[in-house]
């Protein structure tokens, strides 16, 4: 019957816009994990090194072996630094910092002060880069949510269609069948089966019903008229 085939057909249609709804909104979250990874891992350690290079010029003396571990610890952190450039900014910086911390270690104050500036500019760099990099995550993620909105919304006004459609003709026509075969038991025998607007199929259940209901009406009438 081409109404069941249509009927199956919309089933499996809502079926299909729930699973592909359900599945985006995975996605949305599969994504949205590794972009905030992403801005922890990339620039976190950036901002690790400029504190540690910041920590060995606070303490640096005037003793020379005593400067000489935190020249070691400065130099591992901005080898850190410089092998985890993330943005286009941060080699400039490190060039910086790289061509004042020797003089600063050895007591010039304007290298170390340069050399400080140029610490603060590259976490400068780096904490814009988590900002820029959260804000796109935010992004993604509002857009991936009005998406679920944009495909819940489909999915409700094909259910309310598919609902309609399935009212208007199958439960209807199924109740107009059961009104008449009910009415039919109740004793009125000239109920027939009738409808606007109904599928092929069931125009052709009511025609083969209204026949039946027909021959049974003109069976018990000559029935009766032989009695009689």
């Amino acid at each position: 019957m081409r109404l069941a085939q249509a009927t199956r057909i919309g089933a499996w249609m809502l079926i299909g816009l729930n699973i592909l709804m359900a599945l985006g909104s995975i996605w949305i979250f599969m994504r949205m994990s590794p972009a905030i990874k992403e801005i922890i891992e990339q620039n976190e350690h950036s901002l690790q090194a400029c504190e540690e290079m910041l920590a060995s010029l606070a303490v640096i003396s005037d003793d020379a072996d005593t400067n000489r571990p935190l020249s070691e610890t400065f130099q591992e952190a901005l080898n850190r630094a410089r092998n985890n450039i993330t943005e286009e900014e941060e080699p400039a910086a490190i060039e910086m910092i790289n061509s004042h911390s020797p003089k600063a270690f050895k007591g010039d104050i304007k290298a170390k002060e340069q050399t400080v500036a140029a610490i603060i500019l590259l976490g400068k760099i780096n904490r814009e880069a988590m900002v820029i990099a959260d804000l796109r995550a935010r992004q993604f993620g509002q857009a991936g949510a009005w998406g679920v909105v944009f495909m819940a919304t489909c999915v409700f006004f094909a259910g309310m269609l598919f609902n309609r459609n399935l009212s208007k003709n199958v439960v209807r026509p199924i109740e107009e069948i059961h009104d008449v075969i009910f009415a039919y038991r109740n004793g009125d025998t000239m109920r027939r089966c009738s409808g606007a607007d109904l599928p092929a199929d069931f125009i052709s259940v009511f025609n083969g019903i209204n026949e039946i209901l027909d021959k049974c009406q003109s069976q018990f009438s000559t029935k009766n008229r032989f009695l009689i």
